[in-house]
């Protein structure tokens, strides 16, 4: 009777193998994808000739338990050659060669790459984070992986461990703390949320353009957004009918996802978003899959494998000899149990773990997790905080003008390729961040306690203007934020000029 019941229980926890390495190759994707947009701004975001030099990071924006090896030196090369090595691991994670030190290291790659500059951080990087935190103790090297290559076939793909069930309740705290967090009155009762995000020139996308006229819509769409990351998760814990409640969770949060991406600009949140989902996959959606794509997948699979084989042996990383299991044959002997169980025990400490510090500031001050409990969590970054747009909208929008006074008095604008200042909106706000990493940047920019930010800004964008010999020398810049505040009913208060900063030669 207990074991039918725990075989219930544990129904909501169980993974197939096939959706966890598509989870593999889909995070190994997003980190290649996220090298490749952070190495457009390698100078800028993380040596001492950009906004933030390493004296000024250990001083201001410094964590003592935290870690980086991207701080080890401000010069670009050797954050090059950091980056190429994060590529190259990630790329090892992609194939599923040697998967678990290819994860561990990807992890300590990513933490390095985020602390040497949190001004730039948004959620995503949180989740991005996680992902590959759990991924350690998870089996997605088992197929459709180097490693799996000369392996017995399973006869089974559904898998149940203590790291599956840190996965689904990781996913869950995702959604349901958002909500939890979201407790102003713009969210709660009045409906008023998706009005106020959709005002912010920022992040607008075009569809969210389109959207924004119909006031009733977003007021309904506000409540949906709120008791869908309240409830749905929900569906995650159900052990009965369980495949196809975890299939709506998936279908539902895809759409959720894809309706953000386009109406709001999130960088690359909504594809981790879509990595965590694929994840929890169903073993007949698994099926499905197999049966609509297998063959073609099997057939780029041989061309690969052809292809491979003309290449010297220690350039092909899916080759027998280079294989190593997962599951190593362990005899069955009482002396050999000892470290599942301490792997389990460890992990459940983990999880309990996790779950206390996404619930801190949710919970009672009773129950709240005290600093010298936290150095774990930021040693490791296992810190997360889920708060999109949480409690309330921003209701300051504007956008930046790099106004520059040249030797002759004229005033041209920077951020708009040295054309004559003008104070009038421009069609796209958005459109003037180069990606989302400079649009966060910008946002915490205009944080009074982030004040010291602002000269280091300055002097790299008047260094970098004065680089090139065709732009006109500078006798003063100024960093002038036009202000606008969204208030009810499509009204606006301003636009007013503040000069944030302003620098010299």
């Amino acid at each position: 009777m207990l074991t039918q019941l725990a075989a219930v229980l544990r129904r909501p926890f169980v993974l197939d193998v096939r959706a966890m390495a598509l989870l593999r190759m889909a995070v190994a994707v997003i980190l290649l994808t996220d090298l490749a947009i952070r190495s457009t701004d390698l100078e800028a975001h993380y040596t001492n000739l950009g906004v933030l030099p390493l004296h000024v990071l250990f001083e201001r924006a410094w964590n003592p338990y935290q870690f980086s090896l991207h701080t080890s030196s401000g010069i670009w090369e050797i954050q090059a050659l950091l980056f190429l090595l994060a590529a190259a691991l990630a790329v090892g994670l992609l194939l599923g060669w040697r998967t678990r030190w290819m994860t561990v290291g990807s992890w300590l790659m990513l933490v390095s790459l985020q602390n040497r500059n949190p001004m730039i951080a948004q959620g995503g990087d949180d989740l991005l984070r996680m992902l590959l935190f759990w991924g350690i103790f998870l089996p997605w090297g088992r197929v459709w992986s180097a490693d799996a290559q000369g392996q017995p076939a399973l006869r089974q793909y559904s898998h149940f461990s203590v790291a599956t069930v840190a996965f689904v309740v990781q996913i869950a705290l995702v959604y349901v703390c958002t909500a939890f967090l979201k407790n102003a009155p713009e969210w709660t009762t009045e409906g008023t949320a998706i009005y106020y995000a959709l005002s912010l020139d920022q992040v607008l996308m075009p569809v969210g353009r389109l959207l924004y006229p119909h006031y009733e819509l977003m007021r309904w769409l506000t409540h949906l957004t709120y008791y869908t990351e309240l409830l749905l998760p929900v569906l995650l814990f159900i052990p009965v009918a369980t495949n196809f409640f975890r299939l709506v969770f998936v279908v539902v949060m895809f759409g959720f996802h894809i309706g953000i991406s386009l109406t709001l600009f999130v960088g690359l949140f909504f594809l981790i978003s879509f990595a965590a989902l694929v994840g929890l996959l169903p073993t007949p959606a698994m099926n499905w899959l197999g049966t609509k794509f297998g063959p073609g997948v099997r057939r780029v699979a041989a061309y690969l494998r052809e292809w491979g084989q003309r290449l010297p042996g220690w350039l092909v990383p899916l080759q027998v000899q280079m294989q190593v299991q997962w599951h190593p044959r362990i005899p069955a002997h009482p002396q050999f149990r000892l470290l599942p169980v301490l792997r389990n025990t460890v992990l459940l400490v983990l999880l309990a773990y996790t779950v206390w510090w996404n619930l801190d500031g949710i919970v009672t001050p009773r129950y709240t997790m005290h600093q010298p409990l936290r150095w774990f969590g930021y040693l490791f970054r296992t810190d997360q905080h889920w708060g999109m747009f949480a409690p309330a909208v921003f209701k300051d929008d504007g956008w930046y003008i790099l106004e520059g006074r040249t030797n002759d008095g004229r005033l041209v604008d920077l951020y708009r390729g040295g054309r004559p200042v003008t104070y009038a909106k421009p069609a796209s706000v958005m459109a003037l961040h180069k990606n989302d990493r400079w649009r966060k940047y910008s946002e915490n920019y205009l944080f009074i306690d982030n004040e010291w930010m602002r000269p280091y800004y300055c002097n790299y964008m008047r260094r970098i203007w004065e680089k090139d010999p065709s732009h006109k020398p500078l006798r003063h810049l100024d960093v002038v934020y036009m202000k606008e505040v969204s208030l009810p009913n499509y009204q606006v208060e301003g636009p007013t000029r503040q000069v944030l900063c302003g620098c010299e030669p």
